[in-house]
């Protein structure tokens, strides 16, 4: 993850988290890239907010049934169901 912001104003940094949360929740990550990732979020409000989010997001997630989504449109119930299920693929 480079330092430095890119010129839009987003730092790559920022970026890279939002791409990785996934498996940064999940525990997935190689020690190294996780340490960058809480090196980044002490010094990041906007993605320790993004970070909290998600928690909650997973926390709410992981508590519906199949009841919950049935009359949901398949493809966005699948959708749903399957980012919360499957590891994220690169």
């Amino acid at each position: 993850m480079p330092d430095e912001p890119e010129p839009n104003g987003t730092d790559q940094r920022c970026i890279d988290l939002v791409e990785l949360i996934t498996a940064y929740l999940d525990g997935t990550l190689p020690e190294r890239s996780r340490r960058r990732i809480d090196e980044h979020l002490e010094l990041c409000e906007g993605c320790r907010t993004a970070l909290a989010q998600w928690r909650t997001v997973a926390a709410l997630a992981g508590r519906l049934t199949p009841a919950d989504v049935a009359d949901l449109d398949p493809y966005v119930r699948d959708r749903l169901l399957s980012t919360f299920r499957e590891p994220r693929r690169r």
